[in-house]
C-alpha cells in the first residue's frame, strides 16, 4: 500500500514501516505509529524555534516524537529524528492532555504549542488534533518542519497553525534528492503556508553543500517572490551525525551570505553563532 503523506510514496507491506519509521501499514491501512507518543517536551523561548517575529520574548511548550521522512547527514536531532519507536522511550500524552498542560503554563509565559524536534508533519494527525484542542483554549500553535509533505497533508493542519518555521535546506533539486526530499514540494508548502500563517524560513549553511553565494542569491530571490518580508534565518552548521568530521561554518561566510540575501529580503538573521 502506498503512503501518500510525502513525495517518497513508500510502498509499505502489512506490518512494516515506511522510511520515516513513524508510519506503517497495520490492518490494511497506513497509520501513524507516533500518535500521542512524545520523546521530548520542554518550555522553550519562542526564539529557539527559531521564530524572531512571532510573539518575541514569549515561551512555548515544545514537543517532539520520533521519525523523519528525510535523511540529512548533518541532522541536529538525529537521536529521535532517525529513530523508530523501538529505539526511544516515549510518553503517551493525548491531544487534550497536551493542550491542558500548555494552558496551565500560561502563567509561566507560555503562549501555546510548538511541534518540533523531529519531523512533526509525518504525524500530522496528532498535530491537527492537539492544535484544535489548543485553539479551544485560545492558545497559539507553531510547527517547525522540513515542509516536505504533500499539499493535502498541509491542509489538514493549516486552519489551526499560527506560525511555521520551515527548513529550506538548499535551492538545488539534486541536493534535495540526496537528502531524500523534493525541492518543488517544499516550495509549494512555503507558498501555501505563507497565505494563511506567519512563516519564517531557516537555511542551515553546510560547508560544501549549499554555501555558495550563487545558491543563496537564488534561494533568497525566490523567497522574495513569495513575500520579501518573510524572515530568513541563516544558521551555522556544527559537526553532527555522519558529518562529525567537518568544521563548523565559518562566521565570515555566514555574514557574506547574509549580505547576499539582504539584496532580496527585508529581514535576514544569522543564528547559532
Amino acid at each position: 500500500m502506498i503512503c501518500d503523506v510525502c513525495p517518497r510514496r513508500c510502498n509499505i507491506e502489512e506490518g512494516k514501516n515506511g522510511s520515516c519509521k513513524a508510519r506503517g501499514k497495520r490492518g490494511n491501512r497506513i497509520v501513524s505509529l507516533s500518535y500521542a507518543k512524545l520523546t521530548s517536551i520542554a518550555l522553550d523561548p519562542i526564539e529557539k524555534k527559531p521564530l524572531a517575529r512571532f510573539h518575541p520574548g514569549s515561551r512555548i511548550l515544545s514537543v517532539g516524537s520520533f521519525g523523519c521522512n528525510m535523511d540529512c547527514p548533518f541532522c541536529q536531532n538525529c537521536s529521535i529524528a532517525s529513530a523508530s519507536e523501538d529505539d526511544v522511550r516515549t510518553r503517551r500524552v493525548s491531544p487534550e492532555e497536551l493542550a491542558l498542560m500548555a494552558e496551565e503554563l500560561k502563567e509561566d509565559g507560555n503562549i501555546g504549542l510548538a511541534f518540533t524536534y523531529n519531523e512533526p508533519m509525518i504525524g500530522y494527525e496528532y498535530v491537527r488534533d492537539a492544535s484544535l484542542e489548543a485553539k479551544k483554549r485560545e492558545l497559539k500553535n507553531v510547527v517547525v518542519t522540513n515542509g516536505c509533505v504533500m499539499p493535502h497533508i498541509l491542509e489538514e493542519v493549516l486552519p489551526s497553525v499560527d506560525a511555521f518555521n520551515i527548513d529550506l535546506k538548499s535551492f538545488s533539486e539534486e541536493t534535495y534528492r540526496k537528502l531524500g526530499g523534493d525541492l518543488g514540494t517544499v516550495k509549494n508548502f512555503i507558498k501555501r503556508a505563507a497565505e494563511r500563517s506567519h512563516v519564517e524560513i531557516t537555511t542551515l549553511i553546510v560547508p560544501g553543500m549549499n554555501d555558495s553565494e550563487e545558491e543563496i542569491e537564488a534561494l533568497s530571490a525566490w523567497i522574495s517572490s513569495v513575500d520579501r518580508s518573510i524572515p530568513l534565518h541563516i544558521t551555522r552548521f556544527f559537526p553532527r551525525r555522519r558529518m562529525s568530521d567537518r568544521m563548523p561554518t565559518d562566521i565570515s561566510l555566514l555574514k557574506r551570505l547574509c549580505s547576499t540575501a539582504e539584496k532580496h529580503l527585508d529581514d535576514v538573521l544569522i543564528g547559532n553563532v
